[in-house]
């Protein structure tokens, strides 16, 4: 072969090596639901295929998982999980999927919040943990580190998305908090439907009785369901909230025996669709905030 022919074909081989990795197309992902999925999209971008098992909309508790969630498993490189208890079908799920990518449970590092619940359970572990947007920045960590493992050559592209999620997250725990700054803390008592936001009460210095327990699995008994009527008129509570995917009939039943109208609905496990008022988790927290500072301070 000539020189300048073989110096043409060395040239190319160089070229085709030192082409972008995202040739090779995106990087399969699948996140476990649909708040999960905003923080992974937000860091992936492009480079990645997201597919989510739980969408918007729905209750991540308690999952039947069909075929088609075994099938968007199937070729995944990597699945992003809350952890914590939280998707308890999960372990169960993957091994009959025969899942073989890397598994990524974004609560990992984090000090487990145990509540005192009413509900039968002393210890219960909250596993509401992207409450505290302290902790969807550790979140957002843990996806980066997690998608940079399973396809290095575009890690400097998920580590300058994952700077700008963490500031805008910073940004927005500033925000939440200079709100309730401007609330008497003896006056930051609120109702909703599930023990969802125990990592928000701690975070943002604010208290929450719900008549069901952690999951929206549990049943609120009626002895219980009771008690929180007496503690609700004895404490003056004025801020009662039913939850986008729970059952609004236990909240409007207290509202009418309490005479106290809910103020709105809490998105606490699912965001909304597209067209909805939290259709990603910065919008969630903002609406919720909002939701909850507007009732305690009419």
């Amino acid at each position: 072969m000539p020189m300048r022919l073989l110096s043409f074909a060395v040239a190319a081989q160089l070229l085709v090596a030192m082409a972008p990795a995202r040739a090779q197309g995106p990087l399969p992902v699948v996140a476990s639901f649909s708040i999960v999925g905003d923080l992974v999209q937000q860091v992936g971008g492009p480079d990645i295929a997201l597919q989510v098992l739980v969408g918007p909309g729905s209750d991540a508790h308690a999952v039947q998982p069909t075929p088609a969630m075994a099938r968007s498993v199937a070729g995944a490189r990597v699945l992003f999980s809350n952890g914590l208890g939280f998707e308890g079908w999960m372990a169960r799920f993957l091994k009959s999927a025969n899942f073989q990518g890397r598994h990524v449970v974004l609560s990992d590092g984090l000090k487990p919040l145990k509540t005192a619940s009413t509900h039968g359970h002393a210890h219960d572990v909250d596993p509401h943990a992207w409450q505290d947007v302290a902790a969807a920045v550790h979140y957002v960590q843990a996806i980066q580190r997690g998608l940079c493992q399973a396809d290095a050559p575009r890690c400097a592209a998920y580590g300058q998305r994952a700077q700008a999620s963490v500031q805008r997250l910073q940004a927005l725990d500033r925000e939440i908090r200079a709100g309730w700054a401007a609330v008497p803390p003896e006056r930051r008592k609120l109702i909703s439907s599930h023990d969802a936001f125990g990592h928000y009460a701690a975070a943002y210095g604010v208290r929450f009785l719900a008549p069901q327990g952690l999951s929206t699995e549990a049943e609120a008994s009626a002895r219980g369901v009771a008690a929180l009527v007496r503690q609700i008129k004895a404490e003056n509570v004025r801020a009662l909230f039913v939850e986008t995917i729970a059952d609004p009939r236990l909240i409007e039943q207290i509202g009418r025996e309490t005479g106290v109208q809910p103020a709105g609905a809490l998105y606490s496990d699912a965001l909304s669709d597209a067209s909805g008022p939290a259709a990603s988790y910065e919008a969630l927290m903002r609406h919720n905030t909002t939701l909850m500072l507007r009732a305690l301070t009419r």
